[in-house]
């Protein structure tokens, strides 16, 4: 991966951590609009989304800190695929997933999510995303 998507990719997340409850929430809102049939895999009340949410932005940011490192990354990554197996994640839904995490940065960055940001986030999660499956799958 290029310097420069690495560099935007981070410095983008950066702007978006001080709103991460709110881009949890749009991301989940983005993925079940999507594909409603995904609500069934998570939990079913408020408290919990939000929990759920915490993680997702957590595990995103260190996947993001270690685009710096993809040696110690892609370890992480690959477990984090087979884990998500156990959840009855399927191959395609990475597909969803990457298209509510673009809408959700592109909500929350507004003017900051430039094609060459949105190019950016692509190149990232396709690479993290197809780590994750090979090692899954």
């Amino acid at each position: 991966m290029e310097s420069k998507t690495i560099t935007l990719v981070q410095e983008s997340f950066e702007k978006v951590k001080p709103i991460a409850p709110a881009a949890a929430k749009i991301f989940y809102d983005n993925l079940f609009n999507l594909d409603p049939k995904l609500k069934q895999l998570f939990p079913n009340n408020e408290d919990a989304m939000k929990v759920q949410g915490n993680k997702l932005m957590s595990m995103l940011g260190a996947a993001v800190a270690g685009l710096s490192n993809l040696e110690t990354l892609i370890p992480i990554l690959k477990d984090l695929g087979k884990r998500h197996v156990e959840y009855n994640v399927q191959a395609f839904h990475y597909v969803t997933v990457g298209e509510a995490l673009l809408g959700a940065l592109e909500a929350g960055l507004g003017e900051d999510f430039t094609s060459d940001v949105k190019e950016a986030w692509t190149v990232a999660y396709g690479t993290m995303s197809n780590v994750m499956i090979e090692a899954a799958y």
